[in-house]
C-alpha cells in the first residue's frame, strides 16, 4: 500500500477486510477483489473447486456489511419465479398479490449458479442489469446498494449448466480461487477445529454508497482509458495489434463492457490502496479478472489447451503501458 495513503479513506474497507480475515485464512485476492465489487457496484463471479471456502468468504463479507443478506442455493429444480417472485391470487378478495423473491435484497449470494438451468440464470439477467425485476405489468426495484455474487465449480459437468456469455458478461468480475499454500492450509485447519471469531458489523449501507461515491472522484488519466480500450480491442482484432498468433484461438473478444469495467475496477482498486488517482497498474492488475470471461475461445484453443489467461497473458505483455505522471495530474486536479 502506498505509504502517502490518507488513512482516512482507506480505514473503512480495511475494517470490512480486517473483520472477513478474523474467520478466512488467505485469499487476498479473492478479499480485494470482493472489496473492488462492492466500491465499483459490480457483480462478482468466484470459480474454484469445492473447500476453498468461496461461499464462506462470502457470507463472512456480508457479516460485516450492515443489510439485506440472501442465499439461493442453485439447483435443477429452481424455477425463475422461486429467485424473483410472482403473482399469487387470493381466494379471500379475488385478488392477485405480489411476491416478492430473495433477489429483493442488499448482497445475494448465488451458491453453485452453474446448477441451475438457462430459464433460472436469465431470471438473474434484468435485476443484475437493470437493477429491477418485472413481475406480470409491474415493476420493482431492488434496493440500493445491490450486488450478485456468485460461486461456481469447475470440475463437475454431470448436473451442471455452462453459463451463456449474455449472462456471464453481466458480471464485473470473474475470480478464480486456487489451493492454499502449506502454512495456510495449517492455519485453516486450526482456526476451522476451534471456536470461531464473531464477525462484527463494521460498515453499514449507508456508508457504503457514501463510499462508492468518494470511489468514484479517483482521477483516471485519459491515456489510461485509451489504454483500456487498446487492451480491449486487442482481443477483439490481434492482428491489427501484432499479435495474429491469437486470432486462431479467439471467436469472440471482450465487448466494450470490459473496457469501461477496467477503469471502473482500476478506480475501485486504487481507492482501496489508499490513492485518489489509478495508475497503469491499477488497470494491469484487474485485466484478467474483469477479461477472463469475456473471451470466447474457439474449439482450437480448447484442443491446444489454450485458456483465457493464456490470450490475456500475450496481450498484457504485448499491449504499451503508458507512462503518464498521474500523481502530478491528481495533485493539480485537487488544487484546481
Amino acid at each position: 500500500m502506498d505509504q502517502t495513503a490518507d488513512t482516512a479513506t482507506i480505514v473503512p474497507m480495511e475494517r470490512v477486510l480486517y473483520e472477513v480475515k478474523k474467520v478466512i485464512v488467505g485469499q487476498d485476492h479473492l478479499l480485494e477483489r470482493l472489496a473492488v465489487a462492492l466500491l465499483a457496484r459490480g457483480h462478482l463471479l468466484v470459480e474454484g473447486v469445492p473447500g476453498l471456502a468461496k461461499t464462506m468468504a462470502i457470507k463472512t463479507l456480508a457479516g460485516a456489511i450492515g443489510g439485506d443478506f440472501k442465499r439461493i442455493q442453485f439447483t435443477p429444480d429452481l424455477v425463475p419465479a422461486d429467485l424473483v417472485g410472482t403473482r399469487i391470487y387470493n381466494q379471500k378478495t379475488g385478488e392477485f398479490s405480489t411476491s416478492l423473491g430473495p433477489v429483493f435484497t442488499n448482497l445475494l449470494l448465488a451458491d453453485e449458479i452453474n446448477r441451475a438451468p438457462a430459464k433460472v440464470q436469465s431470471a438473474l439477467l434484468e435485476v443484475m442489469q437493470e437493477r429491477q425485476v418485472t413481475i406480470g405489468r409491474e415493476t420493482f426495484k431492488v434496493p440500493d446498494p445491490f450486488l450478485v455474487l456468485a460461486t461456481q465449480n469447475p470440475i463437475e459437468t454431470e448436473g451442471t449448466y455452462a453459463l451463456p456469455e449474455a449472462q456471464v458478461d453481466r458480471f464485473m468480475l470473474k475470480v478464480l480461487v486456487g489451493y492454499p499454500s502449506s502454512a495456510e492450509e495449517f492455519s485453516i485447519v486450526d482456526r476451522m477445529t476451534g471456536p470461531l471469531d464473531e464477525v462484527q458489523e463494521v460498515l453499514s449501507t449507508k456508508r457504503l454508497l457514501e463510499l462508492q461515491k468518494e470511489a468514484d472522484s479517483v482521477y483516471v488519466d485519459p491515456a489510461l482509458m485509451q489504454y483500456a480500450v487498446r487492451l480491449a480491442t486487442a482481443t477483439r482484432a490481434p492482428k491489427s495489434h501484432g499479435m495474429a498468433e491469437l486470432e486462431r484461438y479467439i471467436t469472440f473478444g471482450a465487448s466494450p463492457r470490459a473496457s469501461i469495467n477496467l477503469i471502473l475496477t482500476a478506480r475501485a482498486l486504487a481507492y482501496v490502496r489508499g490513492r485518489d488517482y489509478a495508475l497503469p497498474q491499477d488497470v494491469l492488475d484487474m485485466a484478467r479478472d474483469v477479461m477472463r470471461h469475456r473471451i470466447v475461445l474457439s474449439f482450437e484453443a480448447l484442443s491446444d489447451n489454450v485458456t483465457a489467461d493464456d490470450v490475456l497473458t500475450t496481450v498484457l505483455n504485448r499491449v504499451p503501458v503508458p507512462v503518464v505522471p498521474l500523481r502530478e495530474a491528481s495533485h493539480a486536479r485537487a488544487s484546481a
